[in-house]
């Protein structure tokens, strides 16, 4: 999903403006403006972006969702461009105290849109199987059904796709990941 490029710089300058605020050098408040300006302009290409996949959205709870994430993006962005705007015409260009309690405001917003995001992301990708623990980490976060849908299949030579199996010789399509193939050869 593209909000994570504006969410990424928006807690970035955030944490600029922090550092400066708590006494950093002035060059972090100036940093922390750029990087609004940089994510401003990547937020109003994300609402683009998002607005243009309504349209395959059907009319349902699923769009209601997708609409309310469109606009707390927007309301995202709007408190930093309130901040942008305050700041524009300061000579360093740097934060204070109540601009950073308008960003952090704005950060607890984004924070409601990364959840509609979330919803959204289960509701179109429902075999999406997102590890929830440091296994993910280790790299042993694959789902178990996964695993032992490919061991049966090792053991009758059939092919899987996404850990999905089917009889001998017979290819499936879909499951979990649709971007990987794995062909299982029968043991002589």
């Amino acid at each position: 999903m593209l909000v994570t490029f504006p969410y990424g710089l928006f807690v970035c300058a955030t944490i600029f403006d922090f550092a400066q605020v708590v006494g950093g050098p002035a060059l972090f408040g100036e940093v922390g403006y750029w990087t609004v300006v940089a994510a401003l302009v990547a937020a109003g290409l994300t609402t683009m972006a998002g607005m243009v996949d309504l349209w395959d959205v059907p009319p349902d709870r699923t769009r209601r969702t997708a609409i309310s994430f469109n606009l707390v993006n927007a309301g995202t962005a709007g408190l930093f461009l309130l901040s942008c705007l305050v700041r524009a015409d300061a000579p360093n260009r740097g934060a204070t105290a109540v601009l950073l309690v308008v960003e952090l405001l704005a950060l607890a917003v984004g924070g409601l849109g990364v959840a509609l995001g979330a919803r959204l992301m289960r509701h179109y990708e429902p075999g999406r199987a997102e590890p929830t623990s440091f296994d993910a980490l280790r790299g042993t976060g694959a789902p178990r059904a996964a695993a032992t849908s490919r061991a049966a299949a090792t053991s009758r030579g059939a092919a899987v796709l996404g850990g999905v199996d089917a009889p001998r010789g017979a290819a499936v399509l879909g499951g979990v990941d649709a971007r990987t193939v794995e062909i299982v050869r029968p043991r002589p």
